[in-house]
């Protein structure tokens, strides 16, 4: 843990490593490293410095019960799935366990005929993909980093890209989940069917909460076929508001696209990415619609690498950690043009930034510069677009930054998250104030 944490007791400690050990066995228990590398806290309200427990149960029984074993022992526990998403949010105020799902990775049962699939936590995307196409078929799904991303840090995170615009969020894919609460429960709800009404909507509540409300150890997803084919048509447009109407244009037509995007690189023409699923009769047919669309622009293939533009900003911000910030805002689709022009006129030459925006009205956008000139810029972005009905979100940061909350203003929702919060997890064991408004 790094210097400054709040930490408990050692007695306290010691008596949660021992009962810990003897449910997940000696090998699966350590001191967690370099692994964590959350919480910087004021050293005038250290306790002491200690390290994390990093503890991986290997059955969701076996989760259940650490999870409250930490509960009684007012510790603080952190959820790490694959560990690609552990920045997101707001620092916690403690952190003494980290709680891993890596060895919750069972594909538990693929219904294929039904179109649905069952999955522990711990399992990657990649993994899951693998078994999937066995039968032809997908979670229609593309988040960052499938390689090391799990199922259980996806939902926790929320986490989906362009492919959203035809298949859904992860709210509209999950239809049933399975999550440890703090107390030793485990929480069931929704079934193995897509057409399902049974018991509250647990799974989507649990999407996108960050594992404060509970820990999601098994997830059942609705699934879709495998495209016979595929095709990327991009083109590029004079500016932004031309780059927005290409794109209202698009939506509002009779095409069958799975996806689209705008790209904005610095001193460069904003380029329109759409992605096309069908057989190629169907291919051929809508990318001529969509060249008429499109006319008198010209269009080119340029393959499927267009689609890893967002994780090919994260990654870049990852890679500059000193001085680069990465965030993701909400706007209506006709105010994409407002948006790209504000921040232009916010930075005024002194950030460099990039953005990556979809049909929706969801992007992301890197930033490049020094810490003090991004946290001004951040600001000044935000009050703009929640000013617009938008929002912005900060997924990573300089450390050197001038302290920023991550999520914005939470709006008049904050009272009924805190009442879900105090129902589901009252001592605030899991990810202690990491999410909207400090819960």
């Amino acid at each position: 843990m790094s210097p400054g944490i709040s930490s408990p007791s050692n007695e306290r400690l010691a008596t949660f490593e021992q009962a810990a050990r003897n449910i997940v066995g000696p090998d699966n228990i350590r001191p967690s490293g370099t692994d964590f590398t959350l919480c910087p806290r004021p050293q005038a309200l250290a306790e002491s410095v200690v390290q994390p427990i990093l503890v991986e149960p290997a059955t969701e029984q076996d989760l259940a019960q650490v999870l409250k074993l930490a509960n009684e022992a007012d510790l603080a526990v952190i959820p790490r799935g694959g560990g690609t998403k552990l920045a997101w949010g707001n620092p916690p105020h403690r952190a003494d366990v980290l709680l891993s799902t890596a060895r919750l990775n069972a594909i538990t049962e693929h219904a294929w005929s039904d179109l649905t699939v069952t999955v522990e936590a711990g399992c990657t995307i990649k993994q899951l993909r693998e078994a999937l196409v066995q039968h032809g078929q997908r979670l229609a799904l593309d988040p960052l980093w499938p390689i090391r991303a799990t199922v259980g840090g996806i939902l926790s995170t929320n986490d989906s890209g362009a492919l959203r615009l035809r298949f859904g969020s992860l709210r509209d894919l999950i239809i049933g989940v399975t999550i440890a609460l703090p107390d030793g429960t485990l929480a069931k709800s929704g079934g193995k069917v897509v057409k399902n009404v049974a018991g509250y909507d647990l799974p989507k509540l649990v999407t996108g909460a960050l594992g404060t409300l509970g820990v999601i150890t098994q997830a059942t997803f609705r699934l879709h076929p495998l495209p016979k084919e595929s095709r990327t048509i991009s083109c590029l447009a004079l500016d932004s508001q031309e780059a927005q109407r290409l794109l209202l244009t698009i939506q509002s037509s009779k095409l069958a696209h799975s996806a689209s995007q705008v790209r904005f690189v610095e001193f460069m023409q904003p380029q329109i990415d759409v992605l096309f699923e069908a057989t190629q009769a169907g291919l051929d047919a809508q990318v001529a619609q969509l060249k008429t669309i499109l006319a008198p622009s010209a269009v080119i293939d340029p393959g499927p690498a267009v689609w890893n533009a967002r994780q090919e900003l994260f990654s870049a911000a990852v890679d500059n950690p000193g001085n680069s910030a990465l965030t993701k805002i909400s706007v209506l689709p006709a105010q994409i043009a407002e948006t790209y022009e504000s921040f232009n006129a916010i930075t005024a030459n002194r950030i460099r930034f990039q953005a990556v925006v979809q049909a929706t009205g969801i992007g992301f956008v890197y930033f490049d510069a020094a810490p003090p000139a991004i946290a001004n810029a951040l600001q000044s972005i935000r009050a703009k677009l929640e000013a617009m009905g938008g929002s912005l979100t900060i997924a990573h940061h300089p450390s050197a930054m001038p302290p920023l909350d991550a999520w914005g203003n939470p709006g008049d929702a904050l009272p009924l998250m805190r009442a879900v919060k105090q129902q589901f997890d009252p001592k605030s064991t899991l990810n202690p104030r990491r999410f909207v408004g400090g819960i």
